[in-house]
């Protein structure tokens, strides 16, 4: 534990050790200065095991992570039916830098020789009890990159399972309860979040959006034009195995049998917007593509009072 201490409104009246069995745990009794400028005294336990460092391994061509399953005796006691942890491989630093450190544990509990990682940050895993920092990092690897089976160290009594993994099969297990390591939840969620690594995604139903009468004077060669522009963006959307649809699709059709006779008509104008915004109930996403068009803008408005997904690229589209 370090020995600095900078808050004014914390004393520290005594430490008593615990026990140093394995590290260290002490009772710690001290003033706290509470807003109203009072004193109160109180007494905590806390644990110093030291700091550590953990890392994901991912394969961008093989769309793969690499975990660890182990057994984990506080889990054992808490409710974890076997005691098995599924994780993400880490360790103490042992007088080592954090860079240092995840390397050489990579190699131990992986096999894999990495040669350079990337830091994403460090966290206090449990403040309330524990001083531990634990750095992260990320780091590719590839099958010419293993040395040997993993599984730890046996002088270090450590008996770990090497587990490759889809990536998308470990958010699965994320999500039904069979992942349940906080800095192993943490990084595959960075990973999603940062890209590293593609889910795919169910196929979605996406309305395009784009102007129809904008910026054309009601010409009906360049409305004619939008319409081809928005046709050309859906079949490009079903292309990449999402199903799209125009709310022109639909309106269009309907207007012209309920007998519109000029654009901005009153029946034009009964049919055409509204059945967009019906047609939103049925859809997961909009897809804003075109210039300037106030009926588009209110379409975007309207699907994310709907929390439907909005999209304003083509790229941005999950990958199926």
């Amino acid at each position: 534990m370090k020995a600095q201490h900078y808050n004014p409104r914390v004393r520290i009246i005594k430490e008593e050790l615990l026990s140093d069995n394995w590290y260290t745990l002490k009772k710690i009794t001290f003033k706290y200065e509470k807003e109203n400028g009072q004193w109160e005294t109180q007494s905590r336990e806390v644990y110093d095991r030291g700091n550590g460092a953990t890392i994901l391994l991912y394969n961008r061509h093989k769309q793969t992570i690499v975990l660890t399953r182990q057994f984990r005796m506080p889990t054992y006691l808490n409710g974890n039916v076997t005691g098995m942890l599924i994780e993400t491989c880490a360790g103490l630093l042992d007088k080592e830098t954090p860079e240092e450190s995840i390397l050489r544990e990579t190699e131990e509990e992986t096999g894999y020789r990495i040669d350079r990682v990337q830091k994403v940050g460090e966290v206090y895993m449990s403040p309330g009890s524990v001083t531990e920092t634990l750095h992260f990092f990320v780091a590719e690897y590839s099958d010419v990159m293993t040395t040997g089976p993993g599984g730890g160290l046996e002088e270090e009594q450590e008996n770990i399972e090497v587990v490759e993994l889809p990536f998308a099969q470990a958010l699965d297990m994320v999500q039904s309860g069979e992942i349940r390591d906080a800095k192993t939840v943490m990084l595959l969620q960075y990973a999603q979040i940062q890209g590293l690594l593609k889910v795919k995604s169910k196929p979605l139903h996406i309305l395009i959006a784009g102007p129809y009468r904008s910026g054309t004077n009601d010409d009906p060669v360049l409305i004619e034009e939008n319409v081809k522009y928005m046709n050309k963006i859906a079949l490009q959307v079903y292309g990449a195995g999402h199903m799209p649809v125009l709310g022109e699709w639909y309106a269009l059709p309907l207007i012209a049998t309920a007998g519109s006779t000029n654009l901005g008509d009153d029946v034009f104008n009964r049919i055409f917007h509204p059945s967009s915004i019906r047609l939103l109930n049925y859809c997961d996403a909009v897809l804003r593509v075109g210039g300037s068009s106030q009926g588009a803008d209110e379409m975007v408005q309207v699907a994310q009072e709907k929390g439907l997904l909005i999209y304003e690229r083509l790229d941005e589209l999950p990958l199926l």
